[in-house]
């Protein structure tokens, strides 16, 4: 049966992080994959990602945006469409629209909030929009436990739909580079980057600088941090890139030594696939969430130890037998993760959704 279904696509008005990939990616896919439903892809006036609003034909609401436009503009349009099935992949949704699925990466809003009035907006609203859903997508059967521990919602509900990775994610090689140990990610307090800076301090080499791709939120981190991050401009072996483009980060994923990801708390964790997929050596936290998602294909350490880490990348770095172990690794663990496989999930999970009416 054909039937009218909306993807909130509000992730097309923010700047890339795993979250906004994940919404990109996955929704190119169905659009790539589908041909038994109308999805129809929706989204705030303020699209900054015109080139994929433009291959999903996103049709522009309101004239709100941000969480109003969630509540007020979206609710306004599918009620004038006859209560349709809505989709997210992030952000939120009308709180108490009944028909909709949506996905939840993980609960870092309530382990690791912004601020207590952060905490406590999540703590109030996403009991309740969970609780009017038809199905919850998350990222990982870790996320999956820590979903339905934290808001008692039956495991049965809950779809797990992996993340994938960008083909155009693959080795590119350049001549006369620099040796530099890489981290990336959007720098907020649960990334852990301040114990990388303080790991990297402590190697024994001279030789080898350390890369930091993502931004620098000095109101996320404390005193300290930023105290650390001060040195570390300072310091002539570490570069600080900020936000760089795709084409950027594949050659700076492709000719780094190790790619080190130190986060304390993850739903999944994209950027080590991709450092996998161009054909870098992955070091990532000993969480379990990694374990579930790289296996063996990481090398692990305690990231709360930055004696660990460094003792660690040292490994790396001095063995070679290990690299190329952890690069061979690394590509195949890469093969189990394509976003045509997680489109293929979620238009099961719509069969599920339709047939239960």
């Amino acid at each position: 049966m054909n039937r009218e279904i909306y993807i909130a696509a509000r992730y097309l008005t923010q700047p890339v992080t795993g979250v906004q990939r994940y919404g990109i990616e996955l929704s190119k896919a169905i659009k790539k994959l589908n041909n038994r439903y109308n999805i129809d892809f929706i989204a705030p006036y303020n699209i900054i990602h015109d080139d994929v609003a433009k291959y999903l034909n996103v049709k522009k609401i309101g004239n709100l945006r941000g969480h109003l436009w969630d509540q007020i503009s979206l609710l306004k349009f599918l009620k004038s469409k006859g209560d349709p099935l809505v989709v997210n992949f992030s952000n939120t949704l009308p709180i108490f629209y009944e028909n909709k699925i949506v996905t939840i990466h993980d609960v870092i809003n309530l382990k690791y909030p912004v601020s207590r009035r952060y905490r406590k907006y999540y703590e109030l609203v996403l009991p309740i929009m969970l609780s009017h859903s038809k199905r919850i997508i998350t990222v990982s059967e870790f996320s999956k436990e820590e979903i339905s521990s934290y808001f008692g919602i039956d495991k049965n509900k809950i779809e797990v739909i992996y993340n994938g990775v960008n083909e155009k994610f693959k080795p590119k090689k350049i001549k006369n580079k620099e040796k530099y140990i890489l981290g990336v990610s959007s720098i907020a307090q649960h990334k852990n980057f301040i114990s990388l800076a303080e790991a990297f301090l402590k190697l024994n080499t001279k030789d080898v600088k350390l890369y930091i791709v993502g931004g620098i939120n000095e109101k996320v981190f404390g005193k300290e941090s930023i105290k650390i991050f001060n040195n570390l401009r300072n310091n002539e072996n570490v570069r600080l890139f900020g936000r760089v483009t795709d084409d950027k980060l594949i050659e700076l994923y492709s000719n780094a030594l190790c790619f080190v990801f130190p986060s304390l708390y993850e739903g999944f964790g994209i950027p080590p696939l991709e450092a996998q997929s161009c054909g870098c050596p992955v070091l990532l936290s000993n969480i379990p969430v990694f374990y579930e998602i790289y296996g063996d294909s990481a090398l692990y350490f305690d990231p709360l130890n930055p004696d660990d880490i460094a003792s660690k990348i040292e490994e790396i770095l001095y063995n070679e037998d290990l690299r190329e172990i952890l690069i061979q690794k690394g590509r195949e663990n890469v093969k189990k993760y394509k976003w045509i496989n997680s489109a293929k999930k979620f238009l099961n999970v719509l069969d599920k959704v339709v047939q239960d009416g």
